[in-house]
């Protein structure tokens, strides 16, 4: 080490574990002094590292912590040992640092030469934690003048700035090596300081130093950074790629440091414009190079621009420690310039009330008023699987493959879709005295298709549902928590029995909550599944779009918090690192909280053998659970129960195939859910759920409603 021994108590502590002996005696002597300063802060971090610890999972190392004495302070004082002190401490830089880079990072050794800029990036390299050793070099002392600029005070004046720098990184961090050269570099010491850095940051004045050290540099293979305090001017070398560079970018020639060893002022100048560039020097600071020697000591720096230019240098560290993209070359990161561009920001498009509704189709005759009865059925993301056609006395629901999504296997939702919309079909000719025979069927041309043939029958039971079929909405307004009342359960089944479904429910608080942690779970694999991620959000319509199909943001009903987390999850970037890091409980929070607010979650079943790759049974037994689900839906509206349907992701998913194909990554999370859900719910082997509900009293009804695609009907000839 440059500085001699007796020199090192001047800027590093002493770290003492009173478990040893010879510590133990230091201790003792020390809080005998009556001119050192004894505090235990143990008490207080410990309590700050339990909080921690509780959601970070970091496993305490140490109870008895450490004494780190401060001579240059005379004070004594207890901390944390090493491990549990850098876990609180650094807690913060949590999750724009992973637990990974930062123990990456942490293995970087630093030198910083020259302490006036270089303090400053000092400082913040150990205050962000992103190195694990730190040698600074600088021959001067701390003056008066320093101090617009250098985070020092009046008692600093006239100590070496190598030391300065030291003692306050030590009263940041005393675990954290720190080695100074208080002469400074030269040709006799450079090669000993860059020796074993992983980055050297040059912050020096001296034009041959600034050569000298990157010559060094270059012979070690070692990259080199370089802030320059004006208009934010970051320079990057990248000797440890490109060993034959020139120092500086070759901007003064192929010149060594001999040469610029000595020279008068007026003799740098042509080299330090060069350096600078004088076509984009700022105004003031070229202004300056002409005052300097003659009204001014030296070119001026102010302590902003050098605070912010040691944040740069530390971002530049960062990229090289975890082998990201940073080329040999310059850039200017220019706050000034970017003030300029102030600009009014757009801010976050608040839920509106809806001004008007689109006109939904013409139903002037009968018929028309069975298709559109038909057209308000419920389908996923609102996106109306099916194409619906009247002709020749009969009105045709036929499943479009080519509006299917990932979630819907093998077009299992769609099928559910498709027989809700029969069921409207049916509740409306009954009202209109139009019933006849129906079918579902699947042909060469389409995986499903439903008819109803218009007769002259009627079905008192049927027609009495046809105006909740045209009244039934979702409502996703969060529940009271009320508990279902007496009787509403019993005649919910019973609605779902009438066309062969099943109901599976659950009531009681516990199960209900433990519930809503599954569902949670389900929308963080959807938020986090790039795929489905992209799907859900194409379904999404704001107040601007054409809210004729998918889902008005609007009818999510969300509270200011939620719609700000909704604005930030739409970013795929921002869900890429949560998945990255194993995270994004917090994507499940919309669903939990509507869910643990329910009177009842029920599940919607029906037999459907065991998938074969006969689609016929498949979808049809699907579209046959799409009626039960619609009679069920009125039947709770007309209970003055809110309903919000729910389809977690593995919902259509029946083999262990179908999970990897919906979401490759958490398939064996989702098999684990759809088990736990299908026992919380009890439903047994031989019954397939065709869609889970939300049922709730609420205080509110919906903002909006659905609307519908009215040229997805047509007439035939």
């Amino acid at each position: 080490m440059a500085t001699p021994p007796h020199r090192y108590a001047e800027y590093r502590p002493s770290i003492l574990n009173e478990t040893s002996p010879e510590d133990a005696r230091v201790l003792a002597e020390l809080r005998a002094r009556p001119d050192v300063e004894v505090a235990d802060l143990r008490p207080g971090l410990r309590a700050e590292l339990a909080r921690i610890a509780a959601r970070s999972g970091h496993v305490p190392v140490d109870e008895t912590g450490r004494w780190v004495y401060y001579p240059w302070r005379r004070r004594l004082v207890a901390l944390l040992a090493a491990p549990d002190f850098h876990a609180v401490r650094l807690d913060r830089n949590r999750n724009k640092l992973t637990v990974t880079e930062q123990q990456r990072l942490r293995t970087l050794s630093i030198g910083v030469v020259g302490q006036s800029v270089g303090h400053a990036v000092a400082y913040a390299l150990a205050l962000e934690g992103v190195c694990g050793r730190l040698r600074l070099a600088d021959f001067d002392d701390i003056e008066l003048s320093n101090l617009n600029r250098i985070p020092a005070t009046v008692f600093d004046i006239g100590l070496n700035k190598a030391v300065v720098a030291a003692r306050r990184i030590a009263e940041l961090d005393p675990y954290l090596p720190v080695e100074i050269f208080e002469a400074g570099v030269d040709e006799s010491t450079v090669d000993e300081f860059v020796d074993g850095l992983s980055v050297l940051v040059e912050e020096c004045d001296s034009l041959d130093i600034k050569v000298l050290v990157r010559e060094s540099a270059r012979r070690h293979r070692i990259p080199v950074l370089m802030d320059t305090s004006d208009r934010g001017l970051l320079d990057i070398e990248r000797f440890d790629l490109e060993p034959d560079r020139l120092p500086l970018h070759g901007l003064l020639g192929d010149v060594s440091a001999a040469d610029l060893r000595g020279l008068t002022s007026r003799d740098k100048a042509p080299y330090v414009v060069r350096i600078l560039d004088p076509t984009e020097i700022s105004a003031r600071m070229g202004a300056s190079m002409a005052e300097v020697d003659r009204t001014m000591l030296s070119w001026p720096q102010l302590g902003s621009e050098v605070l912010a230019g040691s944040g740069n240098v530390v971002h530049a560290v960062r990229r090289i420690g975890l082998g990201g993209k940073l080329p040999s070359g310059r850039v200017r990161i220019d706050v000034e310039q970017a003030l300029d561009g102030t600009a009014e920001p757009a801010g976050l498009a608040a839920p509106e009330a809806l001004d008007t509704v689109a006109a939904e189709p013409a139903a002037d005759t009968p018929p028309d008023r069975v298709l559109a009865c038909a057209q308000r059925a419920p389908s996923g993301g609102n996106v109306q699987p099916w194409s619906l056609r009247l002709a020749d006395g009969e009105l045709t629901v036929e499943l479009d493959p080519a509006l299917s999504v990932t979630m819907d296997v093998g077009y299992r939702g769609s099928a559910v879709a498709v027989g809700a919309a029969l069921y409207n079909a049916r509740v409306a000719a009954a009202a209109h005295g139009l019933l006849g025979a129906h079918r579902l069927v699947t042909t060469a041309g389409a995986p499903l298709t439903a008819t109803l043939r218009f007769g002259v029958g009627d079905d008192p039971d049927l027609a009495a549902d046809y105006p909740g079929a045209l009244l039934r909405e979702t409502n996703r307004q969060p529940g009271t928590g009320e508990d279902l009342r007496p009787g509403a359960l019993a005649e919910l089944a019973a609605a779902a029995a009438a066309e062969g479904g099943g109901v599976r429910a659950l009531t009681g608080r516990a199960e209900i909550a433990a519930a809503a942690e599954l569902l949670a779970e389900s929308d963080r694999i959807r938020y986090l599944t790039p795929l489905l991620h992209e799907q859900m959000f194409a379904e999404m319509r704001w107040p601007e779009d054409d809210l004729r199909t998918g889902i008005d943001v609007r009818s999510l009903e969300l509270a200011p918090d939620e719609q700000a987390a909704l604005e930030l999850s739409k970013r795929s970037d921002i869900l890429a690192e949560l998945r990255a890091w194993g995270a994004g409980t917090a994507l499940g929070d919309y669903t939990r909280d509507r869910m643990a607010s329910a009177a009842a979650i029920l599940a919607v079943t029906v037999e459907i053998p065991a998938p074969t790759g006969d689609t016929e049974s498949d979808l049809i037994g699907y579209a046959r659970a799409g009626a039960a689900v619609q009679r069920l839906w009125i039947a709770a509206g007309r209970l003055g129960l809110a309903v919000q349907p729910m389809s977690p992701v593995f919902l259509y998913a029946r083999r262990p195939s179908e999970l990897t194909a919906i979401s490759p990554d958490f398939a064996a999370t989702l098999a684990s859910l759809q088990w736990r859900f299908n026992d919380l719910l009890g439903v047994p082997e031989h019954e397939t759920m065709a869609l889970v509900l939300r049922l709730s009293y609420t205080a509110a009804a919906a903002s909006v409603r659905s609307l519908r695609r009215p040229r997805l009907w047509h007439h035939g000839s």
